[in-house]
């Protein structure tokens, strides 16, 4: 066998980050399927929760990461911080780390649970937790969009 490069299939797995000063939502991308799923949201509190990040990681041994960068006014101090969250995964995994605009999807993430609850779909009151995990499920599926 030769060594090195063999197909585990991860490369087709990604990980997106919805990127908050208080919670970091995180959903998971099939490349192959262009599908993408929320996976959880990470409390972040003085410093980022690399623990968590490590453990998720090692769980879906991603072959890219995606964060989602605000553009526009007013963003700047906020992209400055996205920009160094995601230069840090870069060095600390080692894996490709792309970044989308993200503008719209925290809002787009709001509109699509609201109309998922008035349908009925949701039966409990949308929590802050849930939007980002949605809002990160959003960045990954507009990412593979633009491949």
């Amino acid at each position: 066998g030769g060594a090195g490069v063999t197909g585990t299939g991860q490369q087709s797995i990604l990980l997106a980050f919805d990127f908050g000063f208080r919670r970091l939502g995180v959903a998971t991308g099939n490349m192959h399927t262009r599908t993408a799923s929320p996976l959880t949201t990470l409390e972040v509190r003085e410093e980022l929760p690399w623990n968590e990040i490590d453990r998720v990681i090692a769980q879906w041994q991603p072959g890219q990461l995606v964060v989602g960068l605000p553009q526009g006014e007013g963003v700047a101090q906020v992209a400055a911080r996205i920009r160094a969250f995601a230069a840090a995964l870069a060095q600390r995994y080692a894996l490709p780390v792309a970044t989308v605009d993200e503008t719209l999807t925290s809002e787009a993430a709001r509109d699509e649970l609201r109309s998922n609850r008035r349908s009925g779909f949701l039966r409990r009151r949308v929590g802050k937790g849930r939007t980002d995990r949605v809002a990160a499920c959003l960045i990954a599926e507009q990412w593979m969009s633009e491949r």
